[in-house]
């Protein structure tokens, strides 16, 4: 179980700030925050439509993640876009997208602090809380 105090949380031995990254009405991300919230594990969310998201920490997460990992080619969002913006898409390219369309970016992002991991998986959120 964590140990949970001001959005910081004991886990796997080590202190954590968690960070919950997406769009409050997305189903994944409400799946998300109520096995978060179930578990009794203290984190601070991060809005897209309200607090957006800079260049910088794009940058950082397509060089940690992949480009071809954040953008959300699947969803409504992406299907909206004209052809010639999903042509030939390279990382600048891709957070320039993500930067004008915050809902491309896949859901949620969990960011503890020393890993981040992209999507919803109950599996592999108990082995980083156990």
């Amino acid at each position: 179980m964590a140990f949970m105090t001001y959005n910081r949380c004991l886990c796997n031995g080590a202190l954590m700030m968690i960070t919950l990254y997406g769009i409050p009405n997305c189903d994944t991300i409400k799946k998300a925050r109520a096995w978060l919230d179930k578990h009794r594990i203290d984190y601070q969310f991060h809005d897209y439509k309200k607090d957006g998201i800079t260049k910088t920490r794009l940058d950082a997460w397509c060089k940690e993640l992949g480009f071809d990992v954040l953008v959300n080619q699947r969803g409504t969002t992406w299907r909206k876009l004209p052809d010639n913006a999903k042509e030939n898409i390279t990382k600048a390219k891709a957070i320039n997208l993500m930067m004008e369309n915050p809902s491309l970016i896949k859901r949620p992002i969990l960011d503890t602090g020393k890993i981040r991991i992209v999507g919803f998986d109950e599996k592999q959120y108990q082995q980083i809380f156990k």
